[in-house]
């Protein structure tokens, strides 16, 4: 007989780095999770470990289609999220974050499911206000080449409170911040596994711009806590929250940390600052403080040490 109080729970973008840890947490609760994943980013190495878990099931599907299946909640995590990735094909970009947030929502319409969709600080833009709020409508370029994620998840956003007004569907939408832990993948483009992986190889860390550019970083167990609290809470609060470490480091700090946590001799090299590359990004986290009552918990030196070994690791399996 089925056990009506276990939730069913879709991840989406589930083998990513950030999806597969959001299902471990999930099938560790006891939750009944689909995993959802086209492996255009997300691995099978990522949820390998799940396979075999009696709560946990996986399918191969773009969100860009249809996807009939009956569920309680949606994490709606779709989308290839570093530059290297959503610009290979800014098309599909675009319509990963539009059409894949249509066909989740018209899931969560149809099963009468609650919807999370993962935005994006992203759709801040080139900030002109420090930090950035929830009420700041950003800065974007619409027609850059980061627009089709920036301007997709916008998009995203405006697709879920427009469900929201005219069905009553029930959402909740978090801006997540840079987040950074074990299961990046290794050639994504993001400043902290480009500078673990030149840090244990021994190459030139490679620094764009001046380095006076700052990020906040936020290790990827506070990311999934606040994530889920914030699906589990009031129907009333829908976002969109900023979630993400408050902590501003500059380009220049975060390589000199990974230098020395690595213990590596590789120099750094300077080189010209990308199209559209803002030069702030940090997040006022004071509302998912005042609401979620969440705050993150784990040091940049600490989550950096953690992201290292696993690196290591990869490296070690690699080249053995």
């Amino acid at each position: 007989m089925k056990d009506l109080t276990r939730r069913r729970i879709l991840v989406t973008g589930g083998a990513g780095f950030l999806g597969s840890h959001l299902c471990d947490r999930l099938v560790d609760r006891g939750d009944d999770v689909l995993c959802v994943d086209n492996f255009f980013t997300g691995t099978k190495q990522n949820i390998y470990h799940l396979l075999e878990r009696p709560n946990f099931e996986f399918i191969r599907h773009d969100v860009t289609f249809p996807l009939y299946v009956e569920v309680d909640e949606i994490y709606n995590l779709a989308c290839p999220a570093s530059p290297i990735h959503y610009q290979f094909d800014p098309v599909q970009t675009t319509k990963t974050s539009v059409h894949g947030a249509i066909n989740m929502l018209g899931l969560a319409k149809r099963c009468k499911a609650k919807l999370l969709q993962a935005s994006t600080s992203e759709v801040y833009g080139d900030p002109e206000v420090h930090p950035q709020r929830e009420e700041y409508w950003g800065r974007v370029n619409p027609i850059g080449v980061r627009s089709c994620y920036d301007e997709g998840k916008r998009c995203a956003e405006t697709l879920c409170f427009d469900y929201h007004r005219q069905h009553k569907l029930r959402i909740k939408v978090v801006r997540i911040f840079n987040t950074y832990g074990p299961r990046m993948h290794p050639n994504d483009g993001r400043v902290v596994s480009n500078f673990i992986i030149q840090a244990l190889t021994g190459q030139d860390i490679t620094l764009y711009g001046t380095g006076t550019q700052t990020r906040s970083f936020c290790y990827v167990d506070d990311l999934v806590d606040v994530m889920i609290r914030m699906m589990d809470s009031p129907d009333d609060f829908t976002g969109p929250v900023n979630i993400g470490n408050p902590g501003e480091f500059t380009m220049l700090e975060l390589a000199e940390k990974v230098i020395a946590l690595t213990g590596s001799k590789s120099k750094i090299s300077y080189q010209p600052l990308p199209s559209d590359d803002p030069k702030q990004r940090c997040p006022d986290i004071s509302l998912a403080e005042k609401s979620l009552q969440w705050r993150p918990n784990i040091q940049l030196a600490d989550g950096l040490k953690k992201t290292i070994e696993y690196f290591k690791d990869q490296l070690a399996s690699t080249s053995g």
